[in-house]
């Protein structure tokens, strides 16, 4: 073998082996932070985040949501946990499928040791579903949460449920007459789900309140509910989320582009003679 055939097989074997390595150290660098910061605060750390992926060679997105896979592993990971250790769950998620949503949301409920949800950046929709279970939940400044007003196919049910109430019957065809029965049925399973989730931890009429405005479609279903809005709401928030959390999320990276859409200098240029200072 010539020397530019074995330079050639030692670039391909680069090209191939340095990603893996590359995933394999940041998911060591994972699982050490947890550790300490499980260690830092005596609890169980539970993740689940979702990005935005690409598929195979073609690079089309696919945007993760929270499904039964995740259910499976949240339950099985709060299953083994001591039932007097409290649970730290960090939610970084456009949400997903109720039913996977209210399955770990009904678990952190009746967790005995505690539960705080740490939310980074976002937790819409089947996420804030979840974070409502919790015994506090703890953002960002910047973080939002969302509604959890059901989506029927496209549409969201609170919509659907306007047509019919605007307009005469014999206007409407049996599809959206359809639509809007499983539309009123969902609202209402979902408006009882998270009275059951609020329930013992909120007064009665606070939880029936916050049940009615965040199920029935009171905003649109991306309607960013900030701290100060979950504040005013009398949701029971913080903002002072630990560091370590941060960093935490530093390495769940979005998977690398070819085109980066957001870059800027590690040390700002105007900071530097401080820093020599």
């Amino acid at each position: 073998m010539d020397f530019l055939s074995l330079l050639w097989l030692i670039l391909i074997f680069s090209t191939m082996v340095q990603p893996m390595l590359q995933r394999r150290m940041l998911e060591w660098e994972r699982q050490r932070w947890i550790e300490r910061i499980e260690r830092q605060r005596n609890s169980r750390v539970i993740i689940l985040v979702h990005r935005q992926e690409t598929m195979g060679l073609l690079g089309f997105p696919i945007m993760r949501y929270i499904d039964v896979t995740d259910s499976e592993e949240v339950l099985r990971a709060i299953e083994l946990t001591d039932p007097e250790i409290p649970i730290d769950l960090v939610l970084h998620t456009p949400g997903g499928l109720v039913l996977a949503s209210l399955q770990i949301a009904r678990a952190l409920r009746k967790h005995r040791g505690g539960t705080r949800v740490i939310v980074p950046h976002y937790a819409m929709s089947g996420g804030t579903l979840i974070a409502l279970a919790a015994d506090e939940i703890i953002m960002s400044p910047h973080a939002v949460l969302g509604p959890v007003d059901p989506q029927i196919g496209q549409y969201p049910a609170a919509s659907l449920l306007a047509v019919i109430e605007k307009k005469p019957l014999h206007e409407i065809d049996d599809q959206t007459l359809i639509l809007a029965d499983v539309a009123r049925k969902a609202v209402q399973q979902l408006q009882d789900a998270v009275y059951e989730l609020l329930a013992g931890r909120y007064p009665e009429a606070q939880a029936r309140e916050l049940a009615r405005k965040l199920s029935e479609g009171h905003w649109t279903h991306d309607y960013p509910i900030t701290y100060e809005r979950a504040k005013e709401l009398g949701l029971k928030v913080r903002c002072d989320i630990p560091k370590e959390f941060l960093h935490l999320m530093a390495l769940y990276p979005q998977p690398v582009r070819h085109q980066p859409s957001v870059e800027y200098l590690p040390i700002p240029r105007h900071r530097e003679g401080v820093r020599k200072g």
